[in-house]
């Protein structure tokens, strides 16, 4: 079932990738390219991004106010696993990734996710190697307790950066016991 999941999130990665008749193409007006192909764009400049990044899971915050003590005492909240990445920062000084990583879940399962993901970033001064940013991921994961059924995961991110080693986090929002977690993970930058 695992690699069956893997197949799918390829396939997802694949069909966001565009015709490389577009990928290549220039326009003379950068304003006249829709958000869909400025978005393809992106994720093939990713693509051939030489860099490379280590994703490392820290930890899984299970909101307090939104579970039973009992479950939290259930539940892991520290997810062991690794995750492979490349990344590239725009000219805007904004970063772009593609990822997978793989990691235990709050139950002690191996859950995956694949995606891309974006991050608007500023800067405290012009010379400063601090980088503060807020954005999103969107990407395909697979629980056991669905039979790793791949679903999409569209999520807000938020991270802090100085040089190549980052803190950055996603939240998942949920109901009441289920979903309101902090999940959060170390970057770092290859090369």
């Amino acid at each position: 079932m695992i690699k069956l999941t893997f197949r799918i999130a390829c396939l997802f990665l694949f069909l966001l990738l565009p015709l490389p008749c577009q990928a290549m193409q220039k326009m003379d007006a950068p304003e006249s390219i829709s958000w869909w192909q400025r978005f393809q764009n992106r994720v093939v400049e990713t693509w051939n991004s030489p860099t490379y990044d280590l994703y490392v899971p820290l930890y899984t915050w299970h909101n307090r106010l939104a579970y039973d003590s009992d479950k939290i005492d259930k539940y892991n909240e520290y997810p062991w696993g690794i995750g492979f990445g490349k990344s590239m920062f725009d000219e805007d000084g904004d970063w772009h990734a593609l990822y997978a990583m793989g990691f235990q879940d709050s139950h002690d399962m191996f859950e995956p996710i694949v995606g891309y993901a974006f991050q608007k970033n500023w800067r405290p001064s012009e010379n400063s190697d601090w980088r503060v940013g807020g954005g999103f991921t969107l990407g395909i994961t697979a629980r056991q307790q669905y039979n790793y059924i791949p679903m999409p995961l569209p999520l807000p991110m938020a991270g802090i950066e100085y040089k190549n080693v980052a803190l950055q986090a996603v939240y998942i929002p949920g109901t009441y016991n289920n979903g309101n977690v902090l999940f959060c993970w170390l970057r770092w930058q290859l090369n």
